[in-house]
């Protein structure tokens, strides 16, 4: 299991949900073409991430979500997407690949969720495409550290939030772990919250003993 677990890592270190700046996005699309999209799907939705993403810890974290309009940057195959919805939130799925959009409407359209629960939304690599306060939260998970000029991309996401809302990041500790990106590549907590605090965000709190390998910050 653990070795499986490494590899699964560091696959999903390197795709980072299927978002990142334009060079790094085309580095890692070559690299998930190379196995396949299913075996992607797989390795995304798989139990091995279970183990270590522990999403019902997260979901407890987030805490009442009951009627809130959440968009999950960096979407993939909807992996917590759907937990928030089953949790009584109205989600923007956003990503900037096709495919995983289609997985998701795929997945929509056979546990019956109308577009009215979730809604797909293509966005380009450098705009979260959200309008003037509309949505409660912002959620992204495994992908910060991969957005190029994050304070400009990040002012545009505070723009989008309602007054009172919060962005909700989730990522790679920065040190050498059995999964996730090369440390190289990694974005400290510090680093998030100076990079944020030039976006426009003023409040924030780090939650970094909940997931082994993972870091939250949530800005206000």
């Amino acid at each position: 299991m653990k070795s499986h677990l490494v590899k699964y890592g560091l696959l999903l270190g390197v795709i980072c949900f299927t978002f990142s700046c334009k060079q790094a996005y085309n580095t890692a699309n070559q690299f998930m073409n190379s196995f396949g999209f299913e075996k992607l799907v797989k390795r995304f939705e798989g139990p091995e991430r279970d183990v270590y993403q522990q999403p019902q810890k997260v979901l407890n974290y987030i805490g009442n979500v009951k009627g809130q309009k959440i968009m999950d940057i960096g979407a993939g195959t909807g992996y917590f997407t759907f937990k928030l919805v089953d949790a009584g939130a109205k989600m923007i799925a956003a990503d900037v690949d096709d495919r995983f959009l289609n997985f998701i409407k795929e997945k929509m359209d056979s546990l019956s969720f109308s577009s009215e629960q979730i809604e797909l939304r293509k966005v380009p690599y450098d705009d979260p495409l959200l309008k003037n306060g509309e949505v409660d939260q912002v959620l992204i998970v495994n992908t910060y550290h991969h957005i190029e000029d994050r304070s400009a991309y990040f002012s545009k996401v505070k723009k989008g939030l309602k007054p009172g809302g919060r962005l909700i990041v989730i990522d790679f500790i920065k040190k050498d772990l059995p999964i996730g990106p090369p440390i190289k590549h990694k974005v400290s907590t510090d680093e998030v919250i100076e990079e944020l605090k030039i976006s426009g965000f003023e409040n924030f709190t780090v939650e970094s003993s909940l997931l082994e390998y993972q870091y939250i910050v949530v800005a206000e």
